[in-house]
């Protein structure tokens, strides 16, 4: 006789760069994103959502992999061969939202979005291929006062959700600034100028001596590897130092203008980035946002290739255990900054336009290690167990009663006995069970068992009979005395 060929059964294992979520952790990320939603509306921006796929033109230029060009986005075919793709942020998405509604929305249009996006990229440690964003964008305003209200908003929020000054800093940069520093020195070349933002955002991990190497011949690091670097003279690596380093001081913003005043020289484009962050300052002083929570400071670099004009970034520097076991600043949970450029792809005319994008996935490891999230999530429900089949509607009928009385309650929807029931209400880590047998039905009344009280007893129960002569943790309450025997209950657990 032939043997039955066994159907292959697929492996259960997770993508590469992905990850569950638990119910605790939903519901601490939604703790959150309420209270930032909260700012966010109260400065009057209005909510937006758009889909996870778009054109796979109307992304434009995305953040591809740097071992794999041109592979950073999540594609498929449509069924007219167009291309889609998965939104890797959701500034271009609302940057293709404004250009397709743009006659219909008011300006500025002040809209803020939450919700996944996707990169096609080598995952590693704590590095994923789709996580949360929380963005908020004020499209069609050149007004640099626009920018310091995003950073203003975006300090605030920091503090709504429970971190203190001096555990956070709103860091601002501008690109032109940049720009008339590289012109000054000579290397404005587009390859020039990408070695040298590469170069300054390494600032924290090597330090000035280390920019310093890259900005010249380059650096030889431990490993022996050898990074090629800028090729600038002593001259031209003095000037741009003295850029990075004038923020360090942290004397105020009025000082950092000052000496980045004398760095751009005559470099009109310079100029022109510090007026707008003069401006900004003025305003920010004038509204009691000091530098302690909005500073500026240029090197700040991230993002510059990107940004037309003020780029900001959001530090906590409180210190945190890394994934080696380090003790480390806890560094970067969102950054944002001013993008002209990106409505005009669809319009072919200059659409000004500032945000500031939210890390949720970093924000909420930063609260959590902050002990400012409730990490044990909603409280597990009240378990009716169901003693009777026959009787279901009985048992519906509590469950109804405790939800209306704003109690989290199920009833037990498996078919095992009294022993299965309980472990389940055990393992779903309800605070209480429910029992009413026959006998309690006919003296009107039910059995109420605190789980947390006795949650070591509820394991070693295997028979009804044993239940009613241990009893561990358990209360008799008349049938009509439910909802209010189960609130004074879990009030007291509450209290411990």
């Amino acid at each position: 006789m032939a043997k039955t060929k066994k159907t292959p059964r697929p492996k259960a294992r997770l993508p590469k760069g992905f990850r569950d979520v638990g119910a605790a952790e939903i519901a601490a990320t939604r703790a959150m994103l309420e209270t930032i939603r909260q700012v966010y509306e109260a400065y009057g921006f209005e909510p937006i959502e758009t889909p996870f796929f778009e054109y796979a033109e109307c992304l434009g230029k995305f953040l591809p992999d740097e071992e794999r060009p041109n592979e950073g986005v999540f594609s498929l075919q449509d069924e007219d061969e167009q291309w889609l793709s998965l939104r890797y942020d959701l500034t271009a998405p609302l940057a293709r939202h404004v250009a397709e509604n743009f006659d219909h929305l008011p300006k500025p249009y002040r809209s803020y979005r939450a919700g996944w996006v996707f990169r096609n990229e080598k995952p590693g440690p704590g590095r994923f291929r789709q996580f949360m964003q929380f963005d908020a964008d004020s499209v069609g305003t050149a007004s640099v006062l626009a920018d310091a209200e995003v950073c203003m908003m975006a300090a605030d929020t920091f503090e709504k959700l429970g971190i203190g000054r001096g555990d956070y800093v709103l860091k601002v940069n501008n690109r032109k600034i940049l720009d008339g520093v590289l012109e000054m020195t000579g290397a404005s070349g587009e390859e020039a100028r990408l070695t040298i933002l590469r170069a300054i955002d390494k600032l924290d991990r090597l330090g000035p001596a280390g920019v310093r190497d890259l900005l010249g011949e380059g650096r030889l690091d431990e490993s022996g590897d050898f990074t090629r670097g800028a090729g600038l003279d002593e001259a031209q690596i003095a000037h741009v130092l003295g850029f990075v380093e004038a923020g360090l001081e942290a004397d105020g913003r009025a000082a950092v203008l000052a000496r980045l005043e004398k760095l751009v020289g005559s470099s009109e484009r310079g100029r022109e980035g510090i007026d707008e962050l003069q401006e900004m300052a003025a305003f920010l002083d004038a509204t009691g946002y000091g530098p302690e929570r909005i500073a500026f400071d240029p090197a700040v670099v991230r993002g510059l290739g990107y940004y037309t004009g003020p780029v900001f970034e959001a530090e906590l520097l409180f210190t945190a255990r890394n994934e080696e076991g380090r003790l480390v600043r806890f560094g970067s949970v969102g950054g944002g900054g001013r993008y002209d450029d990106l409505v005009a792809r669809f319009r072919g005319q200059a659409v000004p336009a500032t945000g500031f994008s939210i890390g949720v996935s970093r924000l909420h490891a930063a609260l959590s290690h902050l002990g400012k999230l409730d990490t044990q999530g909603a409280q597990a429900p009240v378990v009716v167990l169901v003693m009777d089949r026959g009787r279901a509607g009985d048992y519906w009928k509590m469950v109804e009663e405790l939800r209306a009385g704003g109690i989290r309650a199920e009833m037990y929807m498996g078919a095992s006995g009294m022993k299965a029931q309980m472990k389940y209400a055990d393992r779903r880590g309800a605070p209480l069970a429910i029992i009413e047998g026959e006998d309690e039905k006919a003296r009107g009344e039910v059995q109420i068992k605190d789980l947390i009280a006795g949650r070591e007893k509820a394991a070693a129960i295997s028979s009804r009979a044993e239940w009613v002569q241990s009893r561990p943790a358990q209360v008799a309450a008349g049938r009509d005395q439910l909802v209010e025997t189960v609130r004074a209950m879990l009030a007291a657990q509450a209290k411990g």
